[in-house]
């Protein structure tokens, strides 16, 4: 109980902090720049650098994409309610594990719905600057971010998917 409140404490803790500059490549092969690159329109951002992690922010995916990726289009009655958001999942790959960027790469071609290649982001690189910066302190948790429009951080959480943090985030969402 305590290290969880001091989980939420510190994921709190960023919150009005710009994100750190974080380069990437979509599985679709698009390299970006956060938050550079995503300006102008609010960002769903989840981290995750253990595989342990990286399962847990997968179940993200389908509610995420549920509620803030459907297209106008597809939403018929319900097109004024669709968000207008960028939304990316960012594995990353770190130390020993940058060598298994390509293969994880491959399994997700193979293994993720198309549509949501372009939302993951694979990170090679460091973590200090992250972990130190965003307090990515428990490697086995997922870190889930909302920045605004300038790439501040307005909201902060971690761990596996729930309605009530996703409640959070669309109303967060919902007073923009």
């Amino acid at each position: 109980m305590a290290a969880g409140l001091l989980l939420s404490l510190g994921a709190q803790a960023q919150v009005g902090q710009k994100f750190p500059e974080l380069k990437g490549e979509t599985v679709s092969g698009k390299s970006l720049r956060l938050p550079q690159d995503v300006k102008g329109k609010f960002t769903l951002l989840g981290l995750a650098f253990s595989k342990k992690s990286d399962d847990a922010l997968q179940t993200w995916f389908q509610p995420t994409y549920d509620r803030f990726m459907v297209d106008k289009e597809s939403a018929g009655l319900f097109a004024d309610f669709v968000y207008d958001v960028n939304v990316y999942f960012v594995p990353m790959f770190t130390g020993a594990n940058k060598a298994a960027a390509g293969p994880a790469r491959k399994s997700m071609l193979k293994n993720v719905d198309a549509e949501l290649h372009p939302h993951v982001l694979f990170y090679i690189g460091e973590l200090a600057p992250y972990r130190d910066q965003l307090g990515l302190v428990e490697k086995d948790e997922p870190y889930f971010f909302v920045l605004d429009e300038s790439g501040k951080i307005v909201y902060a959480t971690s761990g596996a998917y729930s309605e009530q943090k996703m409640d959070q985030v669309e109303e967060i969402l919902s007073e923009e």
